[in-house]
């Protein structure tokens, strides 16, 4: 019997069939995604029933980091809303398990485009439905009503952007690897441009093509996965990201996965243009929120690479980021502010 890091396979198996009825032993336990923070895992029984588990990293953590409970809220949270997601179908506590809390969920068939080859095996039509999708859904992730769902008491309503940098700066501190002289002074240039905020709205503060379920014959996105990040906040920070992780051809920020360069992926200002018709939101505060959005792929970057030096077992199968791609995030967010006159 293999064992599954970060779980206790025997107590994980009672709770599982304590949670689905349904389920049949034996059971098997597969890592699965790029994911390279909490741990996923796909169970599956001897009745071909599959769910999805999912645990923080192993090691050390950062305070208030890979929050799967928390997580497990939101998608609880969001289960009658247009926004696609998988049903969450049970939590364990720390100790219950293994060290930390497990989060059981609904497992959603469809494509995931986390790798070249699977990209390269689209045609270009559903590659263009699937970027345009990308833009679609985070408008409706951004339109929840969070009185309505309960989330209005998830996180502060304070300014975003001061909340953001106040964060990944401590991240940065904590976990970097050397000193980026840089990645300072855009920080600094980053805290004295930020634009006001107009509204408060659900950010899932990871979104981008690697944490969607897509579906195989048409590419519109089925279900929205990994929502650790989320909080409340300006909306056009999570357009901003998904700019960041959109390089175009010619771009060295996506290391080993400059997927969206591939012929039929919209590009950058397409993108951009089917968002904010959709929301009437500001373009020029975008170009902000597109240069805090690298600034802050990079910052995360850098945090896996450290959890990755610390603790092996933490890599995933997409491997870990360099200081050569960190350093052309950095660059690329410092070219994105001086366009924008930051």
């Amino acid at each position: 019997m293999t064992a599954v890091p970060g779980v206790d396979r025997q107590a994980a198996v009672a709770w599982i069939a304590s949670v689905d009825p349904a389920a049949v032993a034996p059971f098997e336990f597969d890592r699965i995604g790029l994911g390279q923070s909490n741990l996923t895992y796909v169970v599956r029984d001897a009745a071909a029933n599959r769910w999805v588990l999912r645990r923080p990293p192993l090691g050390h953590l950062l305070a208030s980091a890979h929050d799967v409970v928390r997580e497990a809220r939101i998608l609880h949270a969001l289960a009658g809303t247009d926004v696609p997601v998988p049903r969450i179908l049970g939590v364990s506590a720390p100790g219950e398990c293994g060290d930390a809390a497990l989060v059981l969920m609904e497992f959603v068939d469809g494509l995931v485009v986390d790798r070249m080859p699977v990209a390269g095996s689209l045609a270009p039509a559903q590659r263009r439905v699937t970027g345009l999708s990308l833009a679609r859904t985070l408008a409706r992730v951004h339109a929840v009503d969070l009185e309505q769902v309960g989330l209005s008491d998830l996180a502060s309503h304070k300014p975003y952007a001061a909340r953001q940098l106040k964060r990944w700066s401590g991240q940065w501190e904590q976990s970097k690897t050397r000193e980026s002289p840089a990645l300072d002074a855009l920080t600094a240039r980053l805290r004295a441009a930020v634009p006001d905020q107009t509204e408060t709205t659900l950010v899932h503060g990871d979104f981008h093509l690697r944490n969607v379920v897509t579906a195989p014959g048409t590419g519109e996105v089925t279900a929205v996965l990994d929502w650790e990040l989320s909080t409340l906040g300006d909306p056009l920070a999570d357009m901003g990201s998904l700019l960041a992780y959109w390089p175009e051809p010619g771009e060295d920020t996506a290391g080993d996965f400059p997927a969206a360069a591939l012929p039929g992926f919209p590009d950058r200002a397409e993108l951009s243009r089917v968002y904010l018709d959709e929301t009437g939101r500001d373009p020029a505060a975008l170009r902000y929120w597109h240069a805090l959005g690298l600034w802050k792929v990079a910052v995360i970057a850098e945090g896996v690479m450290r959890r990755a030096l610390d603790e092996p077992r933490n890599k995933a199968a997409a491997g870990t980021p360099t200081v050569a791609r960190i350093d052309a995030l950095i660059d690329k967010a410092t070219e994105v502010a001086d366009a924008a006159g930051l």
